[in-house]
């Protein structure tokens, strides 16, 4: 029980689309990358929203690891996976 806890522990808080929309709407706004905002915390926070779909379909592109991804770990795991991921977003929707 303790490595399942332990695992548990290692769990983002955050869904999945949601961090990946946030890396989205951060790289559309800060400086750092393709925005002018030397500052877009703030803004990140309000605008990820916006970026849900777009994180989905990056999700939805992640379904078939690669051939190096494959021989790292077990693919019927990484699908299923990915399969949550999307399935939390899509059942939240409603």
């Amino acid at each position: 029980m303790t490595d399942r806890r332990d695992a548990l522990l290692d769990a983002a808080e955050t869904a999945p689309v949601e961090r990946v929309a946030r890396v989205l709407a951060g790289h559309a706004l800060s400086r750092n990358a393709e925005g002018d905002m030397s500052s877009a915390g703030a803004a990140v926070d309000e605008s990820w929203p916006e970026y849900t779909d777009a994180a989905l379909a990056v999700l939805r592109t992640l379904r078939e690891p690669s051939g190096r991804m494959v021989a790292a770990g077990d693919a019927a795991i990484w699908d299923r996976m990915i399969a949550a991921a999307i399935e939390d977003e899509t059942i939240s929707d409603r």
